[in-house]
């Protein structure tokens, strides 16, 4: 926003001259009547805002969600996007609801489409920063099904205690979600228990944070077995240390004669608080899931120890979400994976087979999305998925350039790619939606990265580039054998020209006489059929 006094010049050559009645107020003339109240509005909305301690993030600072015009087109290479039919085929329309509007009930509300306001404090950087990142959270809320009614940002030296904003701040808050008939209150941090629980009694309504909105949109889109359970058990760790009791009626589970005043000798005790058995029941459930999670280790194992024991090397595609992973996989595969304009559209690691120039093959691996300040809880539950980025051969590295700050995403997903141990493995990094780029632009990012690459998922620019590039990261075969395989171990010659550069190929009678160059790991199931100990022996 926004730390202007006056409507500066734009602003009053579009809406007119402004001059003072005899009453001493401000009026507009030379311009619409609507157009001069806006003006005014605006001024005073900015100055009312500065002297209460926070402010009113604009609109189209920062959107982590791509532009709706910007979508056309790409049905031609995306594929059929069954899922993503099936996932629009149901929406909430709001305000058919005849719902009373007393919400301090935040428990027992029904379910409807949520009008939210956005809450930040920043402590440190720039106004332009905490802009960006409530604008994220925006997308994110957006994303979960909510409507975004407004946003506030207050600058502190540190969060408050006890209630994260103020409790004068809180109450201006209360007054602010009254006006705007919201009926949640979302933090762009992560707020503690008691913060939460203090705030909620203040503004009347339920108030959460960034990390259970993330959760919320994880629960929406896993389809798998396995992300279904990673996202359970990464919900379960979040809610355990906030659960809150609602009433003396449910605090206790009591037995024998604890129900009435003055039990007597030999009564069991006060029995056990609701919240305890809560607790229990969620420590069970959570000890299953792990249980399941690791049940499903040694399927996932197999398959990528397949892919080792036949040499296929792997590239694995990261990247900030909405970054346009997956439309990059359907762009130079075809795989037809779901394409959406959300945050994490697509949660599951999808493996898809390619060829080199050469016809060496190997493997994409699109794996999930990431976002700054992604809960641990995801982070460990993913833990599986992200596997698949250490165990990769090269990282491409997808980064949005249309958007604000990308400097951030690529410090945010290089944060998680080091957290998987994958740092020493070659990156490529690849800035996506260049059709969406200016020139000028093209210069700053290349600044960032002088290694980069300029690529569009929606035109193909530079995808046949990008696929040189990761021919030459690949590892390539460094062993050169000169071998007789007999004509009824076919399966090795096959495995030679796909996963090994054959150099020449002759037939004979003993068999098929190939040179090629092959990996060490190859190179041992030759060795007995290697033509210098066939003439020795």
């Amino acid at each position: 926003m926004f730390e202007h006094d006056s409507v500066s010049a734009d602003e009053t050559a579009s809406h007119g001259r402004t001059t003072t009645d005899s009453n001493g107020e401000a009026t507009t003339t030379g311009g619409p009547e609507t157009q001069a109240q806006d003006a005014v509005g605006r001024v005073l909305a900015r100055a009312g805002a500065r002297s209460s301690g926070y402010a009113l993030f604009t609109p189209g600072s920062a959107q982590a969600l791509q532009r709706d015009d910007a979508l056309n087109g790409r049905e031609n290479h995306d594929g059929d996007q069954y899922d993503l039919a099936d996932r629009q085929a149901l929406r909430r329309v709001a305000g058919l609801s005849t719902e009373l509007e007393d919400v301090t009930e935040v428990e027992y509300r029904q379910l409807r489409l949520e009008n939210v306001v956005l809450i930040g404090v920043y402590t440190q950087g720039t106004l332009t920063d905490a802009e960006n990142s409530l604008h994220e959270l925006a997308a994110l809320a957006e994303t979960a099904g909510a409507a975004v009614l407004d946003g506030l940002l207050q600058r502190r030296a540190t969060p408050d205690p006890s209630t994260y904003f103020g409790k004068g701040k809180a109450e201006e808050l209360r007054a602010v979600v009254q006006a705007l008939g919201a009926d949640t209150v979302i933090a762009d941090s992560e707020l503690a228990p008691s913060q939460r629980r203090a705030l909620e009694d203040i503004v009347k309504v339920k108030v959460i944070d960034r990390t259970a909105v993330i959760l919320d949109i994880f629960s929406q889109h896993a389809k798998s077995r396995e992300g279904k359970a990673q996202v359970e058990l990464a919900q379960l760790e979040y809610l355990l240390p906030r659960l809150r009791g609602w009433g003396d009626s449910m605090s206790r589970q009591a037995g024998g004669q604890v129900g009435g005043a003055g039990a007597g000798m030999g009564s069991r005790g006060p029995g056990e608080t609701k919240i305890e058995l809560d607790r229990r029941r969620i420590h069970t459930r959570m000890s299953r899931l792990r249980k399941q999670i690791a049940a499903m280790k040694p399927a996932r194992d197999a398959k990528r120890a397949n892919r080792k024991r036949n040499t296929v090397p792997s590239v694995a595609i990261a990247g900030y979400t909405n970054a346009g992973k997956s439309s990059l996989l359907n762009r130079i595969t075809g795989a037809g994976l779901l394409v959406e304009n959300a945050l994490f559209a697509t949660l599951d690691a999808t493996v898809r087979r390619t060829q080199t120039a050469d016809g060496r093959e190997y493997t994409f691996v699109d794996t999930v999305g990431f976002v700054r300040s992604l809960p641990t809880q995801l982070v460990e539950a993913f833990r599986s998925t992200l596997e698949e980025v250490a165990d990769a051969d090269v990282i491409v590295h997808v980064v949005d350039g249309s958007h604000p700050d990308p400097a951030s995403q690529l410090t945010t997903v290089r944060d998680v790619i080091g957290e998987a141990g994958a740092r020493g493995i070659p990156e490529l990094v690849v800035f996506n939606k260049s059709d969406l780029i200016s020139e000028s632009d093209r210069i700053v990012l290349r600044g960032l990265e002088p290694r980069s690459m300029f690529v569009s998922a929606r035109t193909g620019e530079g995808i046949e580039e990008l696929l040189g590039a990761i021919d030459g990261l690949l590892p390539t075969p460094s062993v050169e054998v000169d071998v007789l395989i007999p004509y009824d171990r076919g399966d090795l010659v096959s495995q030679m020209h796909q996963h090994s550069t054959v150099l020449s190929t002759e037939y004979e009678e003993g068999g098929t006489h190939v040179r090629a160059m092959v990996t060490p790991e190859f190179e041992a199931q030759l060795l007995e059929f290697s033509v210098d100990s066939a003439r020795s022996s």
